[in-house]
């Protein structure tokens, strides 16, 4: 189970564009869910960008607190990016009820090192996180799947990930993680020969 994440936030009264009044330290932010109304809030740019860079935020509940109030577990549900920078914009927090599954995306752990590519094949990575349900206490903070008996021509799926007690994977048990390829051939030249022609050495006609 990923650990709970304490973030602290502030209501904000300006949304929509007017988002753009909010201080450059803020980021806002918007909060709904079970048992409560959408309110508009906004946290701290530079500590949520810390949290974002610790792998399985995503996947973290995560108590949260707006203006001192009771702390409210939340996962965080979604994210907009600036188009042109890919910095965050916005987020989505869901409030969850503790004793109702939800579902989310974690990443996934490839362990081991695969044969096939220690031969000169390429591991191809078709999926890098899987959808999952669970009750918030029971969220894991990752999947594993072990790659170390992967040949060129072999494949993992998604049944193949490390099962955990209490967390169910949504996606099609047949949906390919990884491969492991043949190198592509490498394109060689073809070398045309070109043989040397003399040139014809004409002599002087005898005279007759």
């Amino acid at each position: 189970m990923a650990e709970s994440i304490d973030l602290n936030a502030t209501a904000r009264e300006v949304i929509g564009k007017a988002n753009r009044r909010l201080p450059h330290e803020r980021l806002p932010a918007v909060l709904y869910g079970v048992g409560h109304e959408s309110t508009a809030i906004s946290v701290d740019k530079h500590v949520f960008g810390l949290l974002l860079h610790k792998e399985g935020l995503m996947s973290s509940l995560v108590k949260l607190t707006v203006d001192e109030n009771k702390p409210v577990n939340v996962i965080v549900k979604s994210l907009q990016h600036d188009p042109l920078k890919g910095t965050v914009t916005h987020v989505d927090f869901w409030a969850v009820n503790m004793k109702q599954m939800v579902a989310t995306s974690v990443p996934v752990h490839f362990l081991g090192e695969s044969p096939g590519v220690k031969t000169g094949g390429v591991m191809m990575h078709n999926i890098q996180t899987v959808h999952v349900e669970s009750l918030p206490t029971e969220m894991p903070e990752y999947l594993e799947a072990d790659v170390s008996a992967l040949e060129i021509g072999d494949s993992l799926h998604i049944s193949d990930i490390v099962a955990l007690d209490g967390v169910t994977i949504l996606d099609a048990a047949d949906e390919i993680l990884c491969s492991v390829v043949a190198p592509k051939a490498e394109e060689v030249e073809e070398e045309i020969a070109t043989e040397a022609v003399e040139p014809e050495v004409i002599g002087e006609k005898s005279e007759e």
